[in-house]
């Protein structure tokens, strides 16, 4: 349904105590009634919600706490501490994300696979910051429209898991699920979950947050350092040059725009960026303490990110992870792969987003580079019929993760490129509009992805893989897919105008 006309139709609607479907073209499955009401009663969605209602669902990637009252002392007093972010926060991230859903912006969404406790450094913070100020200044530079900047930092702490347990040499101890819920040593006291993990993954989030905020308002995000935002300067001389160039045109600009007594207002414009922190939705007791209800609004939010998601292993229907996150007012990701139904992907969507809200709902795809192709068309089909409005964004990370011959976890970075040109080259064909990716990458120079500007290969996978959980790609293969984007996005945005102009 075209926004212009959806204040008419809701205030249409509200009139009647019941509701009736639009009418059906011949030929096509009648749409979705956009009406909350409307969808809950379809959907069957209890509309009583509380930040407590998802403890009387089945639940799935539970950590198995073996002391009940230290797991409640926790939550009590994390009840007490003061939020990570702020509800307004959220709204102003959500009305971004509503501009990516209408085609007037893209989303950049990134970070590590999982934070770390051992790894908590200024430097690396620094260093992830950079890598997405330098993919975020390519692509706005190439294609003119603003980059939403979503960090997975301050607050991706729990990694959900195959197994519940892991086998070593005949001993089988809790698989590791996280700094925030056990330790990566294979040892029992490292491996039991521990409550109190959660007080700590709370003040490093917080000292986290602080940090990346100093750098985006305090200086060091102004675009007159972006030079420096590149730290990879000797692996890839090819890529180095071509983002230098890219540097010398905007500087140059800047110095044209100065002529004319513009500095003020070109400053303003440049010397800062909005950032902002999102994770998995994965350890609800956490989520659940954290979760605060807005002075302003009376909603809840969580306060522990802007925006959180919904991974592929917990996204039943009646599943505890589903009923917490249709209650909170953040923007919400949800993850969806080759396994998930078009019927269960729909009433995933009315439940998440029963209003149809512009930039409540980012759908990420994550379907492998030879699935996506097979897979995508009809769930992006499905949206359009239902007259959705979401995000679609790519994750080329999770669908295509190999054991290589040496034994390692990695990601063929070639694989990665494959499945974002091809996840672009399916919206440009539906003609639907593809809204953003999501990245597993880091700004430290580690050889965890095979591939790229480096062209690391098997027997490289050991120099650097420092990664807790799943291989990321490092700053030179995270700016080299920036460009590819940018071309992507160059091209569409030319198609669209030539098309306009013969129209």
């Amino acid at each position: 349904m075209p926004l212009a006309i959806w204040p008419q139709y809701m205030a249409g609607y509200a009139a009647h105590t019941s509701f009736t479907t639009r009418p059906a073209i011949a030929g096509k499955r009648p749409s979705v009634p956009l009406y909350p009401v409307a969808l809950k009663r379809r959907f069957r969605v209890a509309q009583n919600w509380s930040p407590q209602s998802w403890r009387s669902k089945p639940i799935r990637q539970v950590p198995a706490y073996s002391d009940a009252a230290a797991l409640a002392a926790v939550e009590a007093k994390l009840k007490t501490h003061p939020p990570l972010v702020f509800a307004g926060e959220a709204r102003n991230l959500k009305a971004k994300l509503a501009d990516v859903a209408a085609g007037k912006a893209f989303l950049l969404q990134g970070g590590d696979c999982a934070e770390s406790f051992a790894e908590f450094h200024a430097n690396n913070i620094r260093d992830t910051f950079c890598v997405f100020l330098s993919m975020a200044m390519v692509l706005t530079f190439a294609v003119n429209l603003p980059v939403v900047k979503v960090g997975r930092i301050a607050g991706q702490f729990a990694k959900p898991r195959s197994d519940d347990s892991e086998t070593r040499d005949g001993v089988v101890l809790p698989s590791y699920r996280g700094d925030i819920i056990n330790g990566e040593e294979f040892t029992v006291a490292d491996r039991e979950p521990d409550p109190e993990r959660m007080i700590r993954a709370y003040f490093q989030a917080a000292a986290t947050a602080n940090l990346v905020r100093a750098f985006a308002t305090g200086g060091y995000a102004d675009l007159s350092r972006a030079r420096h935002w590149y730290l990879d300067d000797h692996h890839h001389h090819d890529l180095l040059q071509r983002y230098v160039a890219i540097v010398d045109k905007i500087a140059e600009g800047g110095e044209f725009l100065r002529t004319f007594a513009l500095a003020d207002t070109v400053r303003q414009q440049t010397s800062r960026v909005d950032f902002y922190f999102s994770h998995e939705a994965l350890l609800l007791p956490y989520e659940e303490a954290l979760t605060r209800q807005d002075s302003i609004t009376k909603e809840h939010y969580a306060t522990s990110g802007h925006m959180l998601w919904i991974g592929d292993r917990t996204r039943q229907l009646d599943g505890a992870h589903i009923e917490y996150c249709r209650g909170i007012k953040n923007p919400i990701g949800l993850k969806c792969g080759p396994s998930m139904s078009e019927d269960e992907f729909l009433k995933l969507i009315a439940m998440l987003n029963p209003a149809n809200e512009a930039g409540r709902l980012t759908l990420i795809a994550r379907f492998g580079a030879d699935k996506v192709s097979e897979k995508l068309p009809r769930l992006i089909r499905a949206v359009k019929r239902e007259g959705f409005n979401v995000v679609w964004s790519c994750d080329p990370m999770h669908g295509n993760t190999v054991k290589s011959a040496s034994g390692y976890k990695t990601r063929p970075f070639d694989r990665v490129i494959k499945e974002v040109k091809t996840f672009f080259d399916v919206h440009r064909a539906e003609q639907t509009y593809a809204g953003g990716v999501h990245l597993e990458m880091t700004g430290q120079n580690v050889t965890e992805c095979m591939g790229g500007a480096q062209d690391i290969t098997d027997v490289d996978l050991h120099d650097r893989y420092n990664t807790r959980c799943d291989p990321r790609l490092n700053a030179s293969q995270a700016l080299e897919l920036a460009f590819l984007l940018a071309d992507s996005l160059r091209d569409e945005r030319m198609k669209g105008a030539g098309l306009a102009a013969s129209a």
